[in-house]
Formats: C-alpha cells, sequence, structure tokens
C-alpha cells in the first residue's frame, strides 16, 4: 500500500465518529474525493455520498457504502471533583475498558475539529476489590474517567453529551498486519473510495457509482437505511468487516474459517443476491486475488440489510475483511486484503452493463 493510501487510512481511524458524532470522518471523505467524484452530498443524517456519473443512463448504478461511525461513549455526569461517568455508544464491551487510555472530545473550532482531552480510565485497584468481585466483569456504570482536571476546569471545557472513543491510534506490525481501533468500519468507506479512483482512472463505468460513507451503522442501520433510499441505487455493496477465525479459541466447526491475508470474504445467503455473488467470484478471479466465502444464514447486520428490502428490493451484496478482536481498542487485520477487495470491486463494477439481469432464475 502506498503512503498516501496508508495515511488516509490511518487519518480515517484516528478521527473521531462514534455513531451520531461522525463528522470528522465525512470531512476526510469529503476532502478526499472532492477532486474525483463528480458530485458530493452530505444528507441531513451526515452520511456522505460521492457520485461518478457513468456513460449509460440504463446501466446499473452501484452503491458501495461503507459506514464511517464507530462504537465508542458518550459524557453523562461529570462530578464536583472532575471524574466523568459516561455511557456506551454501540457495542462496547466493558471487559476491555479498566485502566485503558481514552480521549474525550470537548467542543472545539468546530464539529470537524473538537478539542481533546486525555483521559485514564479509573476504577478501584484489584488490592481493594473483594475477592468475589475480581471474578466478575466491572461494568460500565462502575467505571469512571479522569481527565486530569478540576470539577470546575472539566465543566468549563467538557459537556454532557460530548463523545468519548478509546484513546489509541493505528500502527502497522508484524508481516503486513494493522492495528487500530475503528478498523470497524472506516475500511469500508476506505474501500468504497478507493474503488470510486480506480474506476475513474480506468475511464469511468457504464452506470452511475456512489461511494456512501454512512452513519449510525453501530446503533441500528440508520445510516444505511436513508442512504439505501434516498440514493436508490440498483445495486448495493456493504463493504464492511467480518470475524476472522484464525486465532486461539474460536470454533472453526461453529464460525466457520476466515484468515486474515487469504483474501476479502464475499458473503454468500439470503441476504445476498446470488447472481451478484457468482460476478463478485468472477471478478475475483478475473484479476486474480484470492478471496473466501463467507457463509451468511440470514441477516448480515450490516448495511447489506436495509439496502436489499429498501423500495421495491436492491440487489444486495457484502464484501468483509477478515478482522481480528473486533469492537476492542486492537482490532488488527492485514493490508493486503484492502488491497484485494479494491481490485476485486473495481473489476465487478467495470464489467456491468445495461444487458446484466440479476434476478434469480
Amino acid at each position: 500500500m502506498n503512503k498516501k493510501d496508508l495515511d488516509f487510512l490511518r487519518d480515517l481511524t484516528e478521527a473521531p465518529s462514534p455513531s451520531g458524532y461522525e463528522v470528522p470522518a465525512a470531512e476526510l471523505v469529503r476532502t478526499r474525493l472532492k477532486s474525483s467524484a463528480d458530485q458530493i452530498e452530505t444528507n441531513v443524517l451526515g452520511s456522505v455520498h460521492a457520485t461518478l456519473k457513468g456513460s449509460k443512463k440504463a446501466a446499473p448504478s452501484v452503491m458501495i457504502a461503507g459506514h464511517i461511525d464507530e462504537i465508542g461513549m458518550m459524557v453523562r455526569y461529570i462530578s464536583d471533583e472532575g471524574f466523568i461517568s459516561f455511557g456506551a455508544i454501540g457495542g462496547v464491551d466493558a471487559a476491555v475498558l479498566p485502566g485503558i487510555r481514552v480521549n474525550v472530545y470537548g467542543t472545539g473550532d468546530s464539529p470537524a475539529k473538537p478539542q481533546l482531552f486525555r483521559g485514564v480510565m479509573g476504577r478501584k485497584p484489584i488490592h481493594l476489590i473483594e475477592p468475589d468481585e475480581r471474578k466478575n466483569v466491572t461494568q460500565i456504570d462502575k467505571l469512571f474517567i479522569d481527565v486530569g482536571l478540576s470539577g470546575a476546569e472539566a465543566k468549563k471545557h467538557i459537556r454532557i453529551g460530548d463523545p468519548i472513543t478509546f484513546g489509541v491510534g493505528f500502527e502497522t506490525f508484524g508481516d503486513g498486519f494493522a492495528v487500530a481501533r475503528a478498523f470497524d468500519d472506516k475500511i469500508g468507506i476506505w474501500i468504497a473510495v478507493r474503488v470510486l479512483e480506480e474506476v475513474k482512472k480506468a475511464g469511468g463505468a457504464q452506470g452511475d457509482l456512489i461511494a456512501a460513507g454512512t452513519v449510525q451503522e453501530e446503533i441500528g442501520l440508520r445510516g444505511g437505511v436513508t442512504s439505501a433510499y434516498g440514493v436508490n441505487p440498483t445495486i448495493g455493496i456493504s463493504a464492511e468487516v467480518g470475524h476472522a477465525t484464525d486465532y486461539p479459541g474460536i470454533e472453526k466447526t461453529k464460525y466457520g474459517e476466515a484468515k486474515a491475508g487469504a483474501g476479502p470474504l464475499i458473503a454468500r445467503g439470503p441476504n445476498i443476491n446470488p447472481v451478484l455473488f457468482e460476478r463478485m467470484i468472477a471478478a475475483a478471479d478475473a484479476v486474480k486475488v484470492p478471496y473466501q466465502i463467507g457463509p451468511e444464514r440470514g441477516a448480515t447486520g450490516t448495511d447489506a440489510n436495509p439496502i436489499q428490502i429498501a423500495r421495491g428490493g436492491k440487489v444486495a451484496g457484502l464484501i468483509s475483511i477478515p478482522l481480528r478482536y473486533m469492537h476492542t481498542p486492537t482490532e488488527v487485520l492485514k493490508l493486503v486484503d484492502l488491497e484485494h477487495a479494491v481490485k476485486l470491486l473495481t473489476r465487478f463494477v467495470l464489467d456491468l452493463d445495461d444487458s446484466v439481469d440479476f434476478t434469480p432464475r
């Protein structure tokens, strides 16, 4: 991966964007695509839709959706001593919280540039916890955040409802691996942006291509619902993360096999149009990139859900990057899988024309 694309991925993962507070990530997408897209719109929820116009009006349009929100937390109470009580936004695992560093984002120059306050997650030390308590996960309402400020100073700069993220950044390590918070799902919009750029470089597609940065996925696929309805594409593909099962403790007989570095997961199942699935396989074969099949027995829990049933129904697809340790501060993936996903989807989009029929037969 070249430096420009790696820096963009770093910036996306480090941009604070818990559900409902996605403006910093949305601004990065708009800035990146301002010279590539023919049109960029942001809807009232905050989802970004960047469109590359196609050459034929009758050709199918494709929306590639990657949600730009992440799990996080929200300030609920500030004590007179300056300690912050908080609640979770999305599926935060209380077991990973004690002892970590966090970022609290107070009012700054603008929503795109909030003021950062460093905090630490506080809890009684193990010496002061009763033996029976040590067996249990400390629940969120028993934790607090110490920002190192007096109560007056904390209340001056931090408001109730301000967002909080894990206080970690992006790093590469090992043999082509990367670790960050919020790969779920900053990699999705990274893929969508890169596909739009590559399709433009190839001279464009026959149909419109929309890179959609959707919001509020982590609290109910809300941006996916409104983008699928508002954009009204022929085809909607969710670019996501999927559970890697290549590390200790994961039962492959129960969860299937998915390896980091073995290629993106192409979903197959009731949420996925079968013709689209076969064309995705053909695209991967055409550009000679590895892939894995991701069996999905029902609703996938991704933006592919609302895409499939929008309006009178859409051609829905899902491509996922195998991810280790999802919804923790240390999500891990292999960078080559992202590049393979871009090549696959670029070929898929370029191969579409107005003769394609996605009706299952």
